[in-house]
């Protein structure tokens, strides 16, 4: 099981989210990730930046890391430009790039209207989806955060690795990984993940990097 983390790109500057990786990439962690929110969760007022300038700046600072997003949210950019833009974070970052994305849900959707962006039906941003995801999904992985069945089960039809956010898939069908918050045992967390089929286990910025670290130098392939 790979192992990575979220960078705190919530702030003012990248300053933070570029020391992360680098104590990441020292610790021998195998990526990090950035979320795609206009701001935090539910706290309008704070600040948030662009998930793909700050990746591409880290894909090149710290060679040894794989980078992604968790994830990129259809809708707020068309089809055709976030397929490019992944295309584009990939010729800076050749094997190195994981195209996460997902639908958005109802919590995000506040996102969306204050910057006059359409919220699509769930349906269309379904086929969004299916469309980002079978444009991208032989030359990059693609990870689509689990959800609704229909979501689900878009990911077997495009080969692509679900993802779940704080909980495990009850009966999975085909490949999946866990992605949410660490506990105070981070190793035996590791452990129970690993044992459960997942493919990686990426946390919130919280997480001990160095711990985090030292399990996976103990659990290499």
């Amino acid at each position: 099981m790979k192992v990575g983390f979220l960078l705190p790109v919530f702030r003012w500057t990248p300053d933070d989210a570029l020391a992360a990786a680098d104590l990441g990439a020292a610790s021998g962690v195998d990526g990090v990730f950035a979320y795609d929110h206009l701001w935090p969760m539910g706290s309008p007022e704070r600040p948030a930046l662009a998930p793909f300038p700050v990746l591409a700046a880290v894909s090149v600072r710290c060679p040894s890391l794989i980078v992604g997003t968790l994830v990129a949210r259809v809708g707020l950019l068309s089809e055709a430009v976030l397929i490019e833009t992944f295309r584009s974070l990939e010729l800076v970052a050749p094997g190195r790039v994981i195209a996460a994305i997902g639908t958005g849900d109802k919590l995000s959707a506040a996102e969306n209207e204050a910057y006059g962006i359409a919220m699509q039906s769930v349906v269309e941003r379904q086929t969004m989806v299916e469309n980002i995801a079978g444009a991208l999904s032989a030359t990059m992985p693609v990870w689509i955060g689990a959800g609704a069945p229909a979501t689900n089960a878009i990911a077997q039809r495009v080969g692509a690795t679900l993802n779940y956010w704080q909980k495990l898939p009850v009966s999975p069908t085909g490949p999946w990984n866990w992605a949410g918050n660490p506990r105070e045992d981070l190793e035996v967390q590791l452990d129970e993940l690993a044992a459960a089929g997942s493919t990686w286990a990426v946390f919130a910025p919280t997480v001990d990097v160095s711990r985090l670290g030292r399990w996976r130098s103990t659990h290499r392939e």
